[in-house]
């Protein structure tokens, strides 16, 4: 755990737990689906390993997180009490979505984004078979200006390499606009409009892409006026 407060305050007892660096960013990450180190990490991509690890070992002894292993196979599982954390880290994000609205440069992280991409497709919309969508960043350093959804009904992933998968559709943006589009700030039909989403391939594949990618859990969420 982190410094005590020396308060017997239930929230100062909590926070004494959550407040640490990374530590609630983790429990999202795990609310969120995702069970094995390897995908939390997709989720903290500039978390370093080893205190990604220390933060879960951390959880495991306050009761927050169960590691279960079979074999070679660990997973990362909340226990009742870090599932008890859902309501408190949804409302965080609806507060951030209302009042936080500033984003840096920093902030805009290509990883981070098509990892949440992934995760939110929406596999009834998308068809049979296998659908591959790149998305090209020009504004991005080329190491991480590429990236590939392939898409099957069963789920997702997502790639920072060639699969070698013929590419139905392409999307091109700036990765500050993709942001945004993602998380409800600006409307798919007006990045269109406006020329600063560009959408290659068919025109059906082109209409049903937005269908496919979903958006952000949060993006309806009303901005104060």
């Amino acid at each position: 755990m982190g410094a005590s407060y020396y308060q017997f305050c239930p929230v100062a007892k909590a926070m004494e737990l959550l407040d640490e660096r990374w530590t609630l960013l983790i429990i999202r990450e795990l609310l969120s689906g995702s069970e094995r180190f390897n995908e939390v990490r997709r989720g903290v991509p500039r978390m370093s390993p080893t205190l990604l690890s220390k933060r879960l070992n951390q959880l495991i002894r306050a009761g927050v997180v169960d590691k279960r292993v079979d074999g070679n196979d660990a997973r990362y599982v909340l226990t009742a009490a870090g599932e008890e954390l859902r309501p408190v880290v949804e409302a965080l994000a609806v507060w951030g979505v209302r009042w936080v609205g500033e984003i840096g440069d920093r902030d805009l992280d290509p990883k981070l984004l098509m990892w949440d991409v992934r995760r939110n497709i929406v596999c009834d919309a998308v068809p049979d078979g296998r659908t591959v969508v790149r998305f090209d960043f020009p504004d991005v350093p080329a190491r991480d200006r590429h990236w590939w959804l392939v898409l099957t009904s069963g789920g997702a992933d997502v790639c920072d390499t060639d699969p070698g998968y013929e590419v139905a559709v392409t999307v091109t943006t700036g990765l500050r606009d993709m942001v945004l589009i993602w998380r409800g700030d600006i409307r798919w039909e007006d990045a269109l409009r406006s020329g600063v989403l560009e959408v290659g391939g068919p025109e059906a594949l082109r209409r049903a892409v937005s269908g496919w990618l979903g958006m952000s859990q949060f993006a309806s969420i009303p901005r104060p006026g």
